[in-house]
């Protein structure tokens, strides 16, 4: 009976788990942000992101999965058996800042969702109200969804959840029309593009008068790392497959070709039917909009194709909105109810009890941290609130926004990385999977991706600092930090009134 029951257990194939890597790691948004920043100029950083930081790091999260496949604590445990309970506390600390990050930047982009959704457009930025401006409003209403969500979700409330997954089907439908349609609008344009390709200079040279210092171009490189972050929800996944020590690498290549060249393929299918002055980067347009404004530009292209009037067309621009703001609302209302408690309970309940109040590890009759959770929507709401109503205009309050996103989520592979080298070293860890067995050759390659990692988190704070943008440059890199400072004094406080003995 037992062993029928590993025999059921060890389902996943090579194709389920490329399944598995390029939908928790693939984002049209991602491909939109790309094009706004850089243009065709995004395609070279984000192969070399994918090829230098994704597949290493994959096989590296595979490691620890399958290492503490029996560890409940998720990162934490993995960081705890490799550098100790105090760098494990502070790394998933910044680890779950990256969320509340996410969730700050999701509660204010929902409403441009909600906006296309049912108008067809984004019109956030005419939206007024008792004396707000349009970016305040929006950080009023991000934190009165925050609070409805927490208070749903810690009542047990989560199926709403499950529009999550149908979310995920439906994204994929609309990345499948995204490429149809553009490859209708090339072929009914007899192979005409509307962003002119110069050759190898517009690969390296952007549109965008914001990317053209070295230092500006540098600084994408978190953007190209943000669009391949979530391996770490991989790793756990090695012991329910066949033969892993092949299984993984050999999907992990598979899947890391493939959504390379998605993303690739996709900010070229831009540039074919949407001119990066004169149809998208317009000074409506901006990294909460980005993706509904593409999909706009390609229903007017390809209703135009099909010979329709232009009124018509503007007509099939909507509709294309719509879609995708309908795939992206469902997406975004899933993983909002789900990620409220999935980050905090996890390392809540991974880490030493004894490091946290009782308040907070005490779950309600739901089997949910309520206490936590409501603490966690405070801090966001405190988030939301200082960024909007910091005199932001909408488009520099959604550049803050992604920055901070993309900077945090990018922080704690500092520290899985980094610990790597120690994990390797520990005598007393079972390893069923192992890729990395040259001592040397692994170090080499921690320093790569960590140097990759430091000077993109660096650069992309230097660089709104260079233009005296010193709010931007403040919210980009005070979360990690701030979240590491809290999380150090914290352990040291709860540590030393705990008794617990510090490594």
């Amino acid at each position: 009976m037992d062993e029928q029951s590993g025999n059921t257990k060890k389902m996943i194939t090579t194709f389920g788990l490329v399944t598995m890597i390029i939908t928790a790691i693939f984002g049209f948004g991602n491909v939109s942000n790309a094009y706004l920043q850089m243009g065709y100029g995004s395609i070279i950083w984000y192969a070399l992101a994918g090829i230098c930081f994704f597949f290493p790091c994959g096989l590296m999260m595979a490691e620890y999965g399958s290492a503490f496949k029996d560890a409940k604590g998720g990162i934490y445990s993995w960081l705890a058996g490799s550098i100790g309970e105090r760098m494990a506390f502070i790394g998933t600390f910044v680890w779950l800042a990256s969320w509340i990050v996410w969730m700050v930047s999701t509660a204010s982009r929902i409403w441009i969702t909600f906006s296309a959704l049912i108008f067809g457009k984004d019109t956030t930025q005419q939206w007024h109200f008792m004396g707000l401006t349009s970016t305040e409003l929006i950080g009023v209403l991000g934190i009165i969804l925050m609070i409805v969500c927490t208070y749903f979700s810690s009542r047990g409330m989560t199926a709403i959840a499950r529009v999550g997954s149908l979310g995920g089907i439906f994204t994929v439908i609309v990345n499948i029309i995204y490429i149809i349609a553009a490859i209708i609008v090339l072929i009914v344009n007899k192979g005409a593009i509307a962003q002119p390709f110069h050759g190898a200079r517009d690969l390296i040279v952007s549109p965008n008068p914001q990317f053209q210092t070295p230092i500006a171009i540098i600084s994408f490189v978190v953007y190209a790392i943000f669009a391949y972050g979530g391996m770490e929800s991989l790793g756990s996944v090695t012991d329910s497959m066949k033969n892993p020590e092949k299984t993984f690498p050999r999907g992990l290549i598979i899947a890391s070709i493939f959504t390379i060249g998605a993303y690739v393929i996709m900010i070229l299918m831009a540039g074919w039917f949407a001119n990066y002055n004169h149809d998208f980067a317009k000074g409506s347009t901006n990294l909460g909009n980005a993706t509904y404004v593409l999909f706009n530009i390609l229903g007017e292209k390809l209703g135009l194709a099909f010979g329709c009037s232009h009124a018509t067309a503007l007509i099939w621009g909507e509709v294309m909105t719509r879609i995708v703001a309908f795939a992206q609302a469902l997406g975004f209302l899933g993983a909002l109810f789900v990620l409220m408690y999935s980050p905090i309970k996890a390392f809540i309940l991974g880490s030493n009890p004894d490091l946290w109040p009782k308040k907070l590890t005490k779950l309600n009759k739901a089997g949910m941290p309520a206490n936590a959770m409501w603490l966690q929507v405070t801090i966001v709401s405190i988030i939301i609130f200082l960024v909007a109503f910091g005199g932001s205009a909408a488009q520099k309050f959604y550049t803050i926004l992604t920055d901070m996103a993309n900077v945090s989520t990018c922080f704690p592979y500092l520290f899985l990385v980094g610990a790597f080298p120690f994990f390797k070293a520990k005598k007393d860890i079972d390893r069923p999977f192992v890729v990395f067995k040259n001592r040397f050759w692994t170090n080499v390659l921690v320093w790569f991706v960590e140097i990759i990692l430091i000077i993109g988190i660096v650069f992309t704070f230097v660089q709104p600092m260079l233009e005296h943008d010193w709010q931007t440059a403040f919210w980009t890199i005070a979360g990690p930090i701030f979240f590491a400072i809290v999380a150090l004094v914290f352990y040291q406080i709860s540590a030393k009134k705990n008794k617990i003995s510090e490594d």
